[in-house]
């Protein structure tokens, strides 16, 4: 399986009819799952949020699936116009039963070997929204100053879909934000949430980008992190 995520500028008005209408798995050949989301920056305090940018998270069978969908679909033109990455996940912690994912041995990650890209998504436990939004602040202003991230972004579908999704130039760097010891919001955030879970499930997805087409604020992250002379080329 491989995941694809889209994001585009698109209008309030036609932002919030593409996310009236995500596409239905069943519905779509090669679809497994997929929702539309509300976007923002990720920041300490409250996300930023972009009233007029959509995004699509999907998981499908195989590229060729997604192919047919971008060559197809309506909502899929609409959002053409900003974007997309290809993402084949290969390693996952926890869990969240509306995205089965299923990881890629053959796209396992060196230490070194170019960019990764991180899915965290939950089901949000309402009552546990505040501390949620107070710990996730916290861990996303640390995120956020690092250098070695390229791009992240909040994702909610209210009220209880929330996700975030960034892209590091390395997996050691994303790890030492993770798990090191000098910043440690990141490992208290997840502290918290195992001795009181913001969630009703949730899940860490650790992916190989590739594939990306577009400009998300400007540029592509993915080619960035390509471009970086101290890291080798990512193959496509």
């Amino acid at each position: 399986m491989i995941i694809s995520v889209h994001i585009a500028d698109l209008g309030v008005r036609a932002a919030r009819t593409a996310l009236g209408r995500p596409p239905r798995p069943g519905a779509v050949p090669g679809l497994r799952f997929a929702t539309t989301a509300l976007t923002g920056a990720l920041a300490a305090g409250p996300p930023s949020l972009h009233p007029g940018r959509a995004a699509l998270l999907a998981s499908w069978d195989d590229d060729a699936a997604l192919d047919r969908f971008l060559a197809e679909n309506a909502l899929a033109r609409r959002l053409a116009g900003g974007w997309q990455v290809r993402l084949r996940p290969v390693r996952v912690l926890g869990a969240w039963g509306p995205l089965p994912v299923e990881t890629d041995p053959d796209a396992a990650l060196g230490d070194e070997d170019g960019p990764v890209a991180v899915l965290t998504l939950g089901s949000l436990r309402l009552r546990r929204a505040v501390p949620f939004l107070r710990a996730n602040s916290r861990a996303a202003g640390r995120a956020t100053a690092d250098p070695s991230m390229l791009t992240a972004v909040a994702l909610a579908r209210p009220p209880r879909f929330v996700a975030t999704f960034s892209i590091w130039r390395t997996v050691s760097a994303m790890s030492r934000y993770a798990y090191g010891t000098a910043h440690p919001q990141h490992r208290e955030t997840v502290r918290e949430h195992r001795t009181e879970p913001f969630h009703h499930e949730a899940a860490f997805v650790r992916c190989r980008p590739y594939g990306a087409r577009g400009t998300l604020d400007g540029s592509d992250p993915v080619a960035t992190a390509a471009q970086d002379p101290s890291r080798p080329k990512l193959a496509g």
